[in-house]
């Protein structure tokens, strides 16, 4: 058995009630999308709506005084967390999806995943030059998805000044990939 991961810093700040809950709704599915994968499905705690605001405050937490003009969410789990942290955080929203999948003009970056390839657009007018980013989504693994967006985001001309996750698998360089510093999560495997 591996070691258990430090905590996160975003962690210490956290009750145990509420990462035990959060542990405990966590289902994990073995081999999905692909044999080798376990996913972490994140839809029973969602179904809570107590545990669920919860969540969304305590991603939320590390962020709050800080100013954050934007939140962006990766599709598609990371909006159900992005959307509302935005809210709570007094920012604007901006989706970064799958290509074909928004309406106006879009920048686009390719990006390596830990089961194969895609890519993510965001609109060209998404974020504005100078704005203070915050980019939210369910897991962090490899880093790949979270680095893609990061870099749609700069190339915008906003700054990421952080990242929340619900997960990360540490057992990956994601967040060494997008700098321990930055990098906020509520669970730590």
């Amino acid at each position: 058995m591996s070691p258990t991961p430090p905590p996160s810093p975003f962690i210490a700040g956290h009750d145990a009630t509420l990462l035990d809950e959060v542990k405990k709704r966590l289902r994990d599915v073995p081999d999905f999308p692909k044999p080798g994968i376990l996913f972490k499905d994140v839809t029973p705690v969602l179904a809570d709506p107590h545990l669920f605001h919860r969540v969304v405050d305590a991603m939320a937490a590390p962020f709050r005084g800080q100013r954050i003009d934007r939140v962006v969410a990766v599709e598609s789990r990371g909006f159900l967390f992005g959307a509302p942290i935005a809210l709570t955080l007094h920012a604007g929203f901006s989706p970064a999806r799958k290509p074909g999948k928004l309406p106006w003009r879009t920048r686009t970056e390719r990006y390596a995943l830990e089961y194969g390839e895609d890519a993510l657009q965001l609109h060209e007018d998404a974020v504005a030059r100078g704005d203070r980013v915050l980019i939210v989504d369910d897991l962090l693994a490899t880093g790949g998805t979270a680095t893609a967006t990061q870099r749609l985001v700069t190339a915008l001309g906003a700054e990421v000044v952080g990242y929340s996750f619900l997960i990360s698998l540490d057992f990956l360089p994601g967040r060494e990939r997008l700098g321990r510093d930055k990098v906020c999560s509520l669970l730590s495997y």
